[in-house]
Formats: structure tokens, C-alpha cells, sequence
């Protein structure tokens, strides 16, 4: 389905679609147009099977980046849409933006003397979560925003952390693909469930989200 002009859709808008399964995109940077995404196969990443490699775990395990959630938000947007082609339009940061101040939409940043080297965004409704994009300035740094993430959603009580599409990136952090009804089956039941982005004393220390990932892998 497409609209004429991205600034008809409304958040609340937006948020509905999420719910009905659907996403919006536009052909490019430059098109007013926003159309929605129903895919028929889904990429998801189950929350107990991110598969931190060897190399990732001693990048983490050095300890030298700073993990911060919703702090340079429209850095991250920006910084996604900084490519040759992009999906992100003027209308839909506008979008995301309004769903940001109204609590829905989340940014983790990775930074590393206090430069913004890796980052995702992404919307959370219920006990989902749905990955919008990411972006990476240095070597590992989207692999070490989506590290933590997914231990944040799975301490969170998220139960499902949909990425869109697999990409053989996504497929090699064990990212996995379903079908539109086998994702249709998961929306409902998170969506039926209650999920917190920011836990009550979650730490986002290194040992930690090596531990929790040894006991879940």
C-alpha cells in the first residue's frame, strides 16, 4: 500500500501498523512516498541465540566502549541513513522521531572516546521489539550494539526481536528467517505480553553480557 505524502502518516499510525505485521519504507532519501512491507519471510533473532564469535567476545571483553540507550537518538537516525542508498526519507525520521519522544522508539549507542562508533534503533511495543537499523563507524561496532541489545531485550522479558530481513550479516550473529504466518503467530503472543527496555538494575557491564551469553548460547 502506498500514500501519497509520508507527513499523512500519524505515529499512532505507525504504531498500528507494527501491530497488523507490516512496516513502512520509502524508495529513497529524496521520496515524499512511504509504502508498507509485509514480507513473506521474516528474519528474527531468537533472544537465546545470539552467537557472540570468539573475536567479538575478546572485543567486548576489552572494555573499552560505553553502552548508553536513547542518548543521541537523531545521531543514530542520521548516522543509519548515511549511505549511498537509504530507506530512512525526511517523512520517516520524522516519524520515528515523534514515536522517540513518546517513549516507543529506542537508540543503543556504542561509543569509544566519546565518538558514536556503532549504533541501532528500533521500536518496542508490548514484548516486541522491531529493529529498524544500524549503523557501523569502526570495526565491530554494529556487532557490539547488537550484542547488547539482544541481552538487554532478553533480561527485558522481550519475546521477540524482529529484524526485517535476513541478511548473511544478521545470519552470522544467528539471526534466523520464518515465514509471514510463523511471525504473524509470534507478534500476537508478544504482543500480548508486557516487556521493559530499560530493567529495573540491569548493568550493561562486559562481564556480564559475556556470562549471560555463555549461559544461554
Amino acid at each position: 500500500m502506498k500514500v501519497p505524502n509520508g507527513s499523512e502518516i500519524t505515529s499512532e499510525t505507525l504504531l498500528r501498523a507494527y501491530a497488523a505485521g507490516i512496516f513502512p519504507m520509502a524508495e529513497g532519501r529524496d521520496d515524499p512516498r512511504i509504502h508498507w512491507v509485509d514480507p513473506r519471510f521474516r528474519g528474527v533473532f531468537p533472544l537465546t541465540n545470539f552467537h557472540i564469535s570468539r573475536s567479538l567476545r575478546r572485543v567486548i571483553a576489552r572494555n573499552n566502549c560505553t553502552i548508553r540507550t536513547n542518548t543521541a537518538f537523531s545521531r543514530v537516525v542520521d548516522a543509519c541513513a548515511d549511505r549511498a542508498e537509504t530507506w530512512i526519507s525526511a517523512p520517516i525520521k520524522d516519524l520515528y522521531h515523534s514515536l522517540h519522544h513518546a517513549g516507543y522508539a529506542h537508540s543503543l549507542e556504542v561509543w569509544r572516546d566519546d565518538h558514536l562508533i556503532g549504533g541501532v534503533y528500533g521500536v518496542s511495543l508490548g514484548a516486541a521489539f522491531f529493529g529498524e537499523s544500524m549503523f557501523s563507524k569502526a570495526t565491530d561496532g554494529s556487532k557490539i550494539a547488537l550484542a547488547y541489545l539482544t541481552d538487554r531485550l532478553r533480561v527485558g522479558g522481550y519475546l521477540l526481536f524482529d529484524t526485517q530481513f535476513l541478511t548473511p550479516h544478521l545470519q552470522s550473529l544467528g539471526a534466523i528467517e520464518v515465514s509471514r504466518a510463523d511471525y504473524h503467530l509470534q507478534l500476537t503472543l508478544a504482543l500480548r505480553q508486557t516487556a521493559n527496555f530499560d530493567p529495573p538494575g540491569y548493568s550493561v557491564a562486559a562481564a556480564g553480557i559475556l556470562q549471560r551469553n555463555t549461559q544461554t548460547s
